[in-house]
């Protein structure tokens, strides 16, 4: 197992959520009239880091997952649900993702309803070699069905990862533009400069005409009652190299000891990719993470999303020192 200084979370209780008896009167009765009738709710879902509404929610018609946020308290999740559905809905058939049944909005509060998985549980923690195979199977089936955008999600207007925002963080720091101090005490400052420059072939390593998931994290797959994992929240889509959302899934892995490299070249994503290419990915996304864990909390986000992001900064940047053989 790798030394992993920044404590980890777990996964499935990192949410601040309401209960189904803190949505609005007006809410309540909009799910149940999706529904066809008496609601009964099961718990908030424990996984997540924002603070919408989402649990099982069962009524004579069956269960289904119900997101509900609103907009008043959080315009941007509020937009991201709507992303979600609109995205939802142009997904190919074969791509493994709990389907859309409906979105509506009621009094500024965007609420969804998908289909609810059986049995829907999150992966084991540590990582169980036969969930981790499953979930590495569900995105290899996801991107050869998206290896090429369809017609309606091409209409969804899906950009280039990296469209909106460059990863540049290991480079401001090596340049002097963003302080040092913002680093953990462990980090490596002795390798800036190798690390900026890893960072910067970012763009041309992960260049691709795919659409990714964008957001492949442990706690965005579900795993059904046969052992079958099924990837939600498709808030993030781009478009890019296919591989390219293997990265922060087999972090996750590396750091519960497996063979993370290995899984990664074995992976139908991945080939032709360069070793080179994979760690101009691996220096992008701890430089981000390990930035971006440092800035102050979340107004309207969890209290872990912070540490969440330090965890995943620290474990992108220790694959990538096992991968070059570097020791801090």
């Amino acid at each position: 197992m790798p030394n992993i200084n920044t404590p980890r979370l777990q996964y499935s209780s990192t949410a601040v959520r309401p209960y189904w008896d803190d949505l609005p009167r007006d809410v309540r009765q909009l799910i149940s009239l999706r529904l066809g009738g008496v609601v009964n709710a099961g718990p908030s879902a424990g996984s997540g880091f924002t603070r919408g509404f989402a649990a099982v929610v069962t009524a004579d018609s069956g269960p289904q997952f119900v997101k509900a946020v609103n907009s008043a308290d959080s315009m941007h999740i509020a937009d991201c649900y709507r992303r979600e559905a609109l995205i939802n809905r142009a997904l190919p058939d074969e791509v493994p993702a709990p389907r859309l049944r409906w979105h509506d909005e009621q009094d500024g509060w965007v609420v969804l309803g998908f289909d609810a998985i059986t049995g829907g549980h999150l992966p084991s923690e540590p990582w169980q070699p036969e969930e981790l195979a499953a979930a590495l199977a569900a995105w290899a089936s996801a991107s050869e069905a998206l290896a090429e955008p369809s017609e309606p999600l091409l209409l969804t207007g899906l950009l280039p990862v990296g469209e909106s925002g460059d990863f540049a963080d290991w480079r401001t720091l090596a340049a002097g533009t963003t302080t040092t101090d913002l680093l953990p005490n462990w980090a490596p400052l002795h390798l800036l400069d190798t690390l900026a420059n890893l960072e910067a072939g970012w763009r041309e390593a992960t260049k691709g005409d795919a659409v990714l998931h964008h957001d492949l994290r442990q706690d965005n797959i579900l795993l059904d009652t046969a052992g079958s994992a099924w990837i939600c929240d498709w808030n993030w889509p781009c478009l890019g190299a296919s591989w390219f959302d293997l990265v922060l899934l087999l972090a996750t892995a590396y750091a519960d000891g497996h063979d993370a490299s290995a899984l990664f070249a074995a992976h139908p994503t991945t080939r032709e990719v360069a070793d080179e290419q994979l760690d101009a990915a691996l220096a992008a996304l701890s430089g981000f993470f390990l930035l971006s864990g440092a800035r102050p909390p979340h107004a309207f986000g969890s209290p872990y999303l912070r540490q969440h992001q330090t965890w995943s900064g620290e474990v992108t940047l220790r694959w990538l020192a096992d991968r070059r053989g570097w020791r801090f």
